[in-house]
C-alpha cells in the first residue's frame, strides 16, 4: 500500500491526500487544481494557516512578515531560494502579520521576520531575524532530522 501525506491546499484550504512517492510530480489540489507542493512560496490566510499548521503531514515553514518591514522584504528572495532547495519534502509559506494580527498573536510572534517550522500540529522550532537561504535550509534540515528520530 502506498504511503500518503495529508496536505492542505494553500489556495482554497481543501485537505488532500497525496502519495509520498509522487510529491516530485507537482500534485494538484483535487478541488481548485493549484499545486500542492512546489518551489514557490505561498501566501496564507488565517484559516488556511490554521489548517495547514495543524494538519499537514509535510513540514511547513511559515515566514511571519509585514510589508513595512525592511528586513522582511530583504529576506523574501532568500526565503524563495530556500523554498526551491527544500521542495518537495518541505513547504514554505508566508503570513502577513498586518493582515492577520490575531494569527501572529496566537503563534506568539514578538518580532518579524520570524520563521516557525510546523509538522503535524507541532512546532519544531523558530528562527528570528532575516537570514540567508543557506541558514534557512540548515535550520529546517536540522529540525526535520531531529523530529524523524
Amino acid at each position: 500500500m502506498t504511503e500518503t501525506a495529508r496536505l492542505v491546499c494553500t489556495t482554497c484550504g481543501q485537505r488532500n491526500r497525496v502519495p509520498l512517492d509522487r510529491l516530485a510530480e507537482s500534485p494538484k489540489c483535487g478541488t481548485c487544481g493549484d499545486a500542492l507542493v512546489g518551489k514557490a512560496v505561498r501566501e496564507l490566510d488565517a484559516a488556511t494557516h490554521d489548517k495547514a499548521t495543524q494538519g499537514d503531514d509535510l513540514p511547513l515553514l511559515v515566514d511571519y512578515w509585514a510589508p513595512w518591514c525592511g528586513p522582511c522584504r530583504m529576506m523574501a528572495p532568500e526565503f524563495a531560494k530556500a523554498a526551491a532547495e527544500l521542495a518537495p519534502r518541505i513547504r514554505l509559506a508566508k503570513l502577513n502579520t498586518e493582515d492577520h494580527p490575531a494569527v501572529s498573536q496566537r503563534a506568539g510572534i514578538r518580532g518579524i521576520p520570524a520563521l516557525v517550522l510546523y509538522h503535524r500540529g507541532k512546532e519544531l522550532g523558530r528562527l528570528a531575524g532575516a537570514r540567508p537561504a543557506a541558514d534557512i535550509v540548515a535550520f529546517v534540515r536540522s529540525k526535520t532530522a531531529a523530529s524523524a528520530r
